[in-house]
């Protein structure tokens, strides 16, 4: 059930997310829509520079929509990895699901090697253990969707 709720609100917040980007309006722009709360966040407005997490060095760009609702039961996040970059080997704590948009990595699930790219969706559940790795020349870019807790 979880799952299903999460994919749902990842595909609702995908569609928003790919729906802003078609619009040209100011980055700094963030409409909201009344009494309902619901809202547009516009990557540029949003966008901060990291070091990779789980201490997976290098640089990355985050893009944490709606990180400031704590009313959202998500997290939903795109991250770049840039050249060098990744995300570091550490134990999954609660279902998290990767998307990759763009570029190639290497993914280690649960100690196995697997090269990642375009298309790819990659489930985590709770126990398991990864890192991902930017290969290539051009940036990884996913989104990264799981429960606030």
């Amino acid at each position: 059930m979880i799952h299903e709720r999460l994919f749902s609100l990842a595909a609702g917040a995908g569609a928003l997310l790919l729906t802003a980007g078609l619009v040209s309006a100011s980055a700094q722009e963030q409409p909201r829509s009344g009494a309902t709360g619901s809202r547009v966040d516009r990557e540029a407005a949003i966008a901060v520079q990291q070091p990779g997490p789980h201490e997976g060095g290098g640089v990355t760009t985050a893009y944490p929509f709606f990180s400031d609702l704590a009313d959202l039961p998500i997290v939903f996040r795109k991250r770049a990895l840039h050249p060098g970059s990744a995300i570091g080997h550490h134990e999954q704590r609660e279902d998290e699901i990767y998307y990759v948009l763009s570029g190639t990595g290497e993914l280690v699930l649960d100690g196995v090697r697997t090269e990642v790219g375009p298309g790819t969706a990659i489930l985590t559940r709770p126990g398991s253990t990864h890192s991902l790795k930017q290969t290539g020349k051009e940036d990884l870019v996913i989104f990264i969707v799981y429960p606030k807790h």
